[in-house]
């Protein structure tokens, strides 16, 4: 059920331009792909905002590593320069010289970091990876010089207690408070010696992040599953075989097999691997990432993190680090999100109970059917066996739908075409851009009066230097103070099939593409002044909402006319199939809402810690089974979406906010209903989320926003009804 997310960045990146992350014609040559050179050609101003090319796309084909030292060692000083020069003017403060001056500055720090940063993420070198454990700390120590500089907050302090005279429109009245904020929760009002502790705080957090980052990609490449002889891949299809025989040769096992891991728990080929021994190993050694003793260790680095946020959360006088991240999210409280997390958390092992028993049924009766002798259903069977359930029960399986659903049909005449029947968007394929891999699409969206209104790039396939999950983030970030238009990129991880064969999506890839073209839509869409409001930088706890919305679209019947074709004859999914599809809606949610809820829980319990409770590296984990208990989980049976050695999500940007995919939740499966109840695809009902929501960025109050469009405050009956929780009558 969750997806991923907007790019969490990295703390000291978000901080530098006082911001919950960066932002986030030509003629055509006439190419059959998309071009990628290698990054040899030098150029000053490669990573400079203003690049050349349409809406400042970044130049691929001119961008070396190299450059990236001087850039950042440039930005910083430029933006150091501007800070002062904000801070000791001689004019007394006012929303232009002061706030606005700060949404200015750092643009050119911004543009480094945002290249640097991403292509981490989606192209990982060694160059690179050195570049991110250099600049940790000098990023961190000059984002605290930015918010603990005292003259700069006094100005902002004076604005801040005037607001009210300043004459500011809504928005702008909404900057300063925010602004006044962030400098207040980032420390300014502490003393000198407090501040100096903050200071090492978040130089060494910074540094722990970027250390956890690689050791998390090093590990699940080390760790991926070796396998000898083909026939204990059975089950897996023939594109499949040949991929995770190519896999293990470009890994030095030239005759072998390697199946990658992703960065869940549960691994998607559990679900068709017939050889329960390899599903075994598969599934422990995607447990066991990042475990004490393993080359990669990371639970020393998660330790350190948590006792560090807590002491931070202290010295800004808060008990925790959950308090202090819920008080700038739309839930406010932890004991508001605790009582969520914990409302939903009974009802979901009850349903996951009542499958784990059907579960266990099918596995007798097919044992016995074979003669061979029952066993008990472990957590290694439980997709594969759900998988067979679900074709008995509902009349088909993942291995049915995908010949109907190939990677481009999908995004072009699903995901793009509900997007142009919705908002009135078209799209162009754009074959003359540079890209930083060969695998990257790129494609001009022109709005419906004609008028381009961003670029957008897809990096679908998963590799080695690309780190796991589902993205978006902004190359360009909207704002009309910068006149920039937005570049939008969306990165997915499908596994990329042998060359010359099709790219088939699973159902779950369906809607992670949709998904993460809601968060794109969120991104393109933003029309504010402000960088700081631009795009997803609203509330963590509401910035899944446009797209789980989007995910709607998905099956939705008319968009699954158009996309869901066979690869090879074109002809449209039978419409059995099709119904099969949309009344599987609810199967097996019970066991995937307690996988999402269990990891949920955990981060909330391990942030609600002082300084002094943080478990050390030789027990964390008994710290997270004593969670997973006391929440009344089976983790061994259903182990949490992520366990706590390769939770990236608390290392980054959803540290003690992981709930807030099924707080959004609770606001999408509510919208959606009103979607459907009144019109579903209709060109009114995407102009009224538009401007009431979607170009509005974090400009407004989001639940206002919400109200704007529903009508009324959401309700979790919406949510239980779609997830089958609703308590039995």
């Amino acid at each position: 059920m969750q997806r991923a997310s907007p790019k969490p960045w990295p703390k000291c990146v978000k901080l530098l331009q006082l911001r919950g992350g960066l932002p986030p014609a030509i003629c055509r040559l006439q190419s059959a792909e998309p071009f990628c050179v290698t990054m040899h050609t030098a150029t000053p101003n490669s990573l400079q905002p203003e690049s050349g090319l349409p809406l400042n796309y970044p130049p691929f084909d001119r961008i070396r590593d190299d450059d990236f030292a001087p850039a950042l060692h440039a930005g910083m000083a430029e933006q150091a320069r501007e800070i002062e020069a904000i801070a000791q003017q001689s004019e007394a403060p006012s929303f232009a010289n002061t706030i606005e001056a700060l949404e200015r500055s750092g643009r050119g720090l911004a543009r480094a970091c945002t290249l640097l940063f991403s292509l981490i993420g989606t192209d990982a070198n060694p160059a690179r990876l050195q570049l991110q454990s250099e600049f940790a700390a000098p990023l961190a120590a000059h984002a605290d010089a930015l918010l603990l500089n005292s003259a700069l907050f006094a100005r902002i302090d004076t604005l801040h207690a005037t607001r009210h005279t300043l004459g500011l429109d809504a928005p702008s009245l909404r900057l300063l408070e925010k602004t006044h904020q962030r400098f207040v929760r980032a420390g300014a009002r502490l003393n000198e010696a407090d501040q100096a502790r903050v200071r090492a705080i978040n130089t060494e957090l910074a540094q722990l992040g970027a250390r956890f980052n690689q050791a998390l990609l090093a590990e699940s490449n080390d760790a991926a599953l070796l396998v000898e002889r083909e026939e204990e891949l059975a089950g897996l299809s023939p594109a499949q075989i040949a991929a995770a025989r190519q896999a293990a040769e470009a890994a030095g096992h030239a005759g072998q097999f390697l199946l990658p891991l992703l960065n869940t728990s549960t691994q998607p080929l559990l679900t068709q691997l017939d050889d329960r021994a390899v599903r075994e190993r598969l599934l422990k050694a995607s447990l066991a990432r990042g475990s004490r003793g393993n080359a990669h260790d990371s639970t020393g680095l998660v330790s350190r993190t948590l006792q560090l946020r807590a002491e931070r959360a202290a010295l800004l006088g808060f008990a925790h680090h959950a308090a202090f991240v819920l008080e700038d999210e739309t839930a406010g409280t932890p004991d508001a999100v605790m009582a969520l997390l914990r409302q939903l958390a009974p009802a979901a092992m009850a349903s996951a109970r009542r499958e784990a028993a059907a579960l266990q049924a099918l596995i007798d009766e097919m044992q016995d059917a074979r003669k061979e002798p029952r066993f008990e259903l472990a957590a290694w069977d439980w997709a594969y066996y759900s998988e067979r359930l679900s074709a008995r029960i509902c009349g088909f399986d993942d291995s049915q739908l995908k010949p109907y659903l190939e990677l481009g049909r999908v995004l072009e005449h699903g995901v793009f075409f509900a997007a142009e029947r919705l908002y009135g968007l078209h799209f162009q394929r754009r074959f003359d851009l540079p890209t930083h891999h060969p695998d990257v699409r790129v494609y001009e969206v022109f709005d419906a009066d004609g008028r381009v209104l961003a670029l957008f790039t897809l990096d679908a396939y998963a590799r080695p230097a690309k780190r796991g999950g589902a993205w978006m983030h902004a190359w360009v970030g909207q704002s009309e103070l910068l006149n920039q238009q937005p570049v939008i990129a969306n990165t997915l991880n499908i596994a990329k099939p042998p060359e010359g064969e099709p790219t088939l999506l699973g159902w779950d890839e369906v809607r992670t593409l949709f998904h993460e073209f809601g968060h794109a839509l969120h991104g393109m869409f933003s029309k504010v002044r402000h960088p700081s409001f631009s795009g997803t930088h609203v509330p963590r706890d509401f910035v899944e909402f446009p797209s789980q919305v989007n995910e709607i679209w998905a099956e939705w019947p008319e968009v699954l006319a158009q996309c869901a074709r066979h690869h090879r004859t074109g002809e449209p999914m039978p419409t059995a199939l099709v119904d099969q599809l949309l009344a599987a809606g609810q199967f097996n949610q019970g066991c995937i809402t307690t996988a999402y809820l269990s990891a949920a829980l955990l981060d909330q319990r391990l942030h609600a810690l002082g300084p002094a409770e943080v478990p050390s590296a030789e027990t964390l984990m008994a710290f997270e089974a004593q969670v997973l208990k006391e929440e009344g989980f089976d983790a061994a049976l259903i182990p949490p979406r992520y366990r706590t050695p390769y939770f990236n999500h608390i290392m980054g940007g959803y540290a003690a906010a992981y709930y807030a995919y099924i707080w959004a939740e609770v606001l999408d499966a509510h919208a959606a209903d009103w979607f459907k109840t009144n019109g579903g695809l209709d060109r009114r009902l995407g102009e009224l989320l538009r401007q009431q929501l979607l170009c509005k960025g974090g400009s407004e109050d989001p639940m206002q926003m919400f109200r704007h469009v529903v009508g009324q405050d959401p309700d979790i009956r919406h949510l239980l009804q779609r997830r089958g929780l609703m308590s039995p009558s």
